[in-house]
């Protein structure tokens, strides 16, 4: 990491918000020789506070100046008191839009999927017409685009997951909407000369939510985990954050792709039965595994940053403990069971 090493445990929020926007010392070097300010689009979902706090983070240790901006629909208080710069813009809205700061390096993270089945218009709204305007408004920023795993086929684990040359292959109208997103950007990477990184994200995990948070619910609730899917790619987010950061260099014209995830397909059962011996439960598994899911071979991820810091058996014993003292959850499960495309 940096100076610090890995805690044993994590106990309260504080202590977790901490953790996940450390920056480590690769981000603070690139920092130092990156041109311009960084803006994150969508701060204020899951993922979005974190980067923003280590940005800051990574600006103040390289001893360099740059605003930090960090723009979603409603105001971020607690972003605002770490001295970013917070703006509030309904990016529905293409004038709006049009008005934000001409900032060079921009991470893109507006999205929506769950509640999609019966609102199908409302996604591909957010998931195709608001990269559209952010497409327009930006081109000639560096744009890091968050976008998803879900683009590709479902595979079999023994394939190893699908590489970056696989070609899209969306299944349901929240994948689809998702290519919709990315084509925006290529369209203006193509036409404009837009810099884009597809940045294909198969599962960050938190201590709150994720896949493996999923999974130790259910144990903990003695409630039986569904192995239909058994595979599942994973990445703690405090490692995404940091990778994402590093991306604006990877950002072309014609727009570059990046699958962002952990280089071990995790176990479901496998990874139940850890965190009942950690929790002294028993486990009930239900379903039966036909051994495909979303799955992503980050091959190039790891030779261009190489391996993720936080290992699979780190996150377990850290989620272990979490909700066995009662940490919250955010209420964001990720259905990662799902193969069918509706969510």
């Amino acid at each position: 990491m940096t100076t610090r090493t890995l805690p044993a445990v994590v106990n309260t929020v504080e202590e977790l918000d901490e953790l996940l926007s450390r920056p480590y010392d690769e981000l603070i070097e690139s920092v130092k020789t990156l041109d311009g300010d960084i803006m994150i689009l969508g701060a204020g979902g899951k993922v979005g506070p974190t980067i923003a706090m280590m940005a800051k983070r990574a600006v103040e240790a390289a001893g360099v100046k740059k605003d930090i901006y960090a723009v979603d629909l409603f105001p971020m208080p607690k972003l605002e008191a770490q001295g970013i710069k917070t703006v509030t813009c309904d990016m529905m809205d293409l004038e709006a839009v049009a008005n934000l700061p001409q900032v060079e390096n921009i991470v893109y993270m507006i999205g929506r999927k769950f509640g999609s089945t019966g609102q199908e218009h409302l996604t591909w709204a957010t998931n195709v017409i608001v990269p559209y305007h952010a497409a327009r408004a930006f081109t000639g920023s560096k744009i890091v685009a968050f976008s998803t795993g879900c683009v590709y086929p479902l595979v079999h684990y023994s394939t190893g997951g699908t590489t970056e040359a696989i070609p899209a292959e969306p299944i349901g109208e929240y994948a689809q909407s998702c290519l919709g997103r990315e084509r925006m950007f290529d369209y203006f990477a193509e036409e404009k000369g837009e810099r884009v990184l597809h940045f294909r994200l198969n599962y960050a995990i938190d201590l709150r939510y994720g896949v493996l948070w999923d999974v130790a619910s259910k144990v903990w609730a003695d409630e039986p985990v569904d192995i239909t899917t058994n595979y599942a790619n994973v990445i703690w987010q405090g490692d995404c954050s940091n990778i994402v950061l590093q991306c604006f260099k990877l950002a072309s014209s014609p727009a570059n792709v990046l699958n962002v995830t952990g280089p071990d397909m995790i176990r479901i059962d496998e990874s139940a039965q850890k965190f009942a011996n950690l929790m002294g439960k028993s486990v009930q598994l239900k379903g039966d595994s036909n051994g495909i899911g979303y799955l992503s071979n980050c091959g190039k991820m790891v030779e261009i940053f190489g391996q993720p810091r936080v290992s699979i058996d780190t996150m377990i014993e850290w989620i272990a403990n979490w909700i066995m003292q009662g940490g919250e959850s955010l209420g964001k499960p990720t259905h990662f069971e799902t193969q069918n495309g509706k969510y």
